[in-house]
């Protein structure tokens, strides 16, 4: 199914999902990983742990965000799509991102998570059939289709993507 598939989604996550081109979810996805497979390691280390401002994130936590999320995310999604009608409680990503402990690990063993996570989540939407997808349920307050998830999970890496570009790797001109 594709991004027109999608039905109305409260606008905080259509800024995700206005991201991602007008592909079908699972190829979103499998374009993703392959996003993923070719960062460009070099950079990322030459970045290391600076900030573009204070108080925002490093590279490795701004992964480790991307990859808590997803796991929520993805368990929203099971849950609708299996037709749970349980209202879902929100989560505060800054107390996970205080909590995550990404900055003492490697920047190989974030990504190989993030990588691993996002393949994991691929195979989820895969296995569920159309009727899964059209499904909806609550998430703190708004209702999404199983299908908006998928395409708001694409789009928050995107988005995050895009920050790295526009203001992180800004950095190494500076220095």
């Amino acid at each position: 199914m594709k991004i027109s598939d999608v039905p109305h989604t409260p606008c905080y996550f259509d800024t995700y999902i206005n991201q991602v081109g007008d592909l079908d979810l699972s190829a979103a996805l499998q374009q993703s990983i392959t996003a993923i497979d070719a960062l460009d390691l070099e950079k990322l280390h030459a970045i290391g742990d600076q900030v573009y401002a204070p108080g925002k994130w490093t590279i490795r936590d701004i992964f480790q965000h991307i990859t808590d999320c997803e796991r929520v995310f993805a368990y929203r999604a099971m849950r609708f799509a299996r037709n749970d009608k349980t209202a879902l409680p929100g989560f505060d990503e800054n107390l996970f991102a205080d909590n995550s402990g990404a900055n003492r690990r490697s920047l190989e063993d974030v990504l190989a998570e993030l990588r691993c996570v996002r393949e994991s989540t691929r195979m989820l939407f895969d296995s569920f059939e159309e009727t899964a997808l059209r499904r909806t349920g609550i998430m703190f307050k708004s209702e999404l289709s199983v299908l908006a998830i998928g395409f708001t999970l694409v789009g928050h890496q995107n988005h995050h993507f895009r920050i790295m570009e526009e203001r992180y790797f800004l950095l190494l001109q500076t220095v």
